[in-house]
């Protein structure tokens, strides 16, 4: 489903974000991105979702070469791909319903659909009672679970989530996994960002992880000293 081969990214200046970069993650896998920062988590996540171009190498995405996408079709492929922020970029001057209707809204869907839709969504991360609510007024982890509905409201197949519990006590941060663990559970391809160690050892998962730029584990969770140095 996401396959990365020998992906290098330079940005203008010299700096060197990611380095020769080898991995696949199979359809339907759920697996961790982690390093230390700086490592180039990020850019690793923005390759996928066409917000950056790699400088060699080429990145896939459901057998699709994204370095063959051009520009005007950027929107229909990203339309595919699911993202969850750290700081959830919500707009505060909107209820919880119509931020997690924006995307539907932007492809055209009918109002009655979109309600549909959206209400399904909510009620998968538990939101359905505040639909009319103000996400001022929610608390962080409840922003939190705006953002993954808002995400998942168009049922893509990729799901991407950069630190999504960066900013969360421990046990919300395990509510907000599991519900990543129960949207791979209906098939969806799930990539994680997080510096969360203990969370992902507890989780099982495979682990990708960077160290300046070059993928030094791909398989199983690392040595903390490896990732972090001394």
């Amino acid at each position: 489903m996401i396959q990365f081969e020998q992906v290098s990214k330079r940005y203008a200046g010299g700096h060197t974000a990611l380095e020769a970069v080898s991995f696949h993650l199979d359809r339907g896998e759920m697996a961790f991105l982690t390093g230390h920062s700086g490592a180039g988590k990020s850019t690793l996540l923005k390759l996928v979702m066409l917000m950056e171009r790699p400088s060699e190498g080429r990145v896939v995405v459901g057998g699709q070469y994204l370095d063959r996408v051009p520009r005007r079709q950027i929107p229909y492929i990203r339309r595919h791909i699911g993202v969850v922020f750290q700081n959830h970029q919500l707009l505060f001057d909107r209820t919880v319903f119509d931020n997690v209707a924006l995307p539907l809204e932007v492809m055209g869907v009918s109002p009655r659909e979109i309600g549909r839709r959206v209400r399904a969504a909510l009620d998968k991360v538990g939101l359905l009672n505040k639909e009319k609510l103000n996400p001022v007024h929610l608390s962080g982890g409840e922003q939190q679970r705006i953002g993954i509905a808002r995400a998942v409201v168009n049922k893509p197949p990729v799901l991407l989530a950069d630190e999504p519990t960066g900013n969360l006590d421990p046990e919300l941060s395990a509510d907000i996994m599991h519900l990543f663990e129960q949207f791979n559970q209906v098939g969806v391809t799930v990539l994680i960002a997080s510096h969360d160690i203990s969370l992902i050892r507890h989780l099982g998962r495979r682990v990708l992880t960077l160290h300046n730029g070059h993928l030094v584990q791909g398989d199983v969770m690392p040595d903390e000293e490896a990732m972090y140095g001394d």
